[in-house]
Parts: C-alpha cells; sequence; structure tokens
C-alpha cells in the first residue's frame, strides 16, 4: 500500500477478527519502527510482543483501572476487548536516560510518538489494525512483563486484521483552520 492511501485509510481498530498475524508480519512492523527518526539518533524504544491469551487478558485488565478512566469520564477503557482480541499485543517503551530533554520536557515521549506513528502506518500497510491505548497501570505492567523500573511504559498496540473495515474517516478540520503561513493569524 502506497504510504499516502496508509495514512489517510488509517483507522483506530478496537475489534479484531481471528485471522492470524504472522511473525514476518510483525518483523516487518518492528523493523519499519526502527527506523523511525529519534533524538540524536539514541533510540530510547524498546518494544515487548505479546501473544499468550492469558498475558494478553491481564494487559487487558490493566488498561481499564476505573480509578485512570473515572477522571477522563470513561467507564470503560474503549480498547479493552481489542486487546484481548488481537492475536499481537505490543507494548511500547522508553529508556528516558537514552533521550534528551526540551525546555525541560522530557523528550523521549516524542521518539515514542513518532515510532507510534510508524508502527501505525505499517499496520496499515500491511493490512491491518491498531489503536493506540494510553490507559494503563504502568506498574502493573513493569511488574507482569519484568519491565525495569527505569524503563518507561508509553503505550499497548493490539494488532490484527479488523472485524470490519472502517470506510469513512472521522471528521478533520479544514487546512485553513489549522495551518497559517508566515504568522499566526486569526
Amino acid at each position: 500500500m502506497d504510504v499516502f492511501d496508509a495514512i489517510k485509510t488509517r483507522r483506530s481498530v478496537r475489534r479484531f477478527s481471528d485471522k492470524p498475524v504472522d511473525d514476518s508480519d510483525i518483523k516487518t512492523i518492528l523493523d519499519s519502527v526502527r527506523h523511525s527518526p529519534s533524538w540524536a539518533n539514541m533510540q530510547c524504544w524498546r518494544f515487548v510482543v505479546v501473544r499468550d491469551e492469558k498475558i494478553k487478558q491481564t494487559i487487558s485488565e490493566l488498561s481499564s483501572i476505573e480509578s485512570l478512566l473515572k477522571p477522563m469520564g470513561y467507564k470503560a477503557n474503549p480498547a479493552k476487548k481489542g486487546i484481548t482480541e488481537a492475536p499481537v499485543v505490543i507494548i511500547a517503551c522508553a529508556d528516558p536516560s537514552r533521550s534528551g530533554s526540551v525546555w525541560n520536557q522530557p523528550y523521549y515521549m516524542t521518539d515514542l510518538g513518532i515510532a507510534a506513528q510508524t508502527l501505525m502506518l505499517a499496520v496499515r500497510g500491511l493490512g491491518m489494525g491498531t489503536v493506540f491505548v494510553g490507559i494503563f497501570d504502568e506498574d502493573g505492567l513493569r511488574k507482569l512483563l519484568g519491565i525495569p523500573d527505569n524503563i518507561r511504559v508509553v503505550g499497548i498496540f493490539p494488532i490484527g486484521y479488523p472485524r470490519e473495515e472502517k470506510k469513512e474517516m472521522p471528521p478533520r478540520k479544514p487546512l485553513d483552520e489549522i495551518v497559517f503561513y508566515e504568522k499566526w493569524a486569526k
């Protein structure tokens, strides 16, 4: 699939078919991700690939902690079921010591954001779907997956073939509302 088609047809997928995902496709996705740009090319990202059903179930439970969801107005994480349905779940992590800081803000989040977009587009390019899951019990995931304390868990990506293909793109703002030339305009 052409990169512009992948960009324009990517959707957040939270329900997956039972069609398996080949190991070679996961390797292709992760190989694409490792080519993402990062702070001083430090490549702070690390990934845990999970296929085990029991572990995916626990990850799903760790993404639906009521104390995390309630302040945001959610009763349940909309991606919870997708985490258990997806044949593969990738946990995206970062080593903050392998990144920098700009204006007292840690740049590892930007590094992982760039890597996450690459991951989502690679998944789409292979005809599959995913969604970025950013609500989870980080300490619980660390304990479950043996992630060291100095590593931050940044996101969860359930990956698989969509149960149904979403055709319509959610509304996007027009360019003249989000782009300014030469200086900010009202």
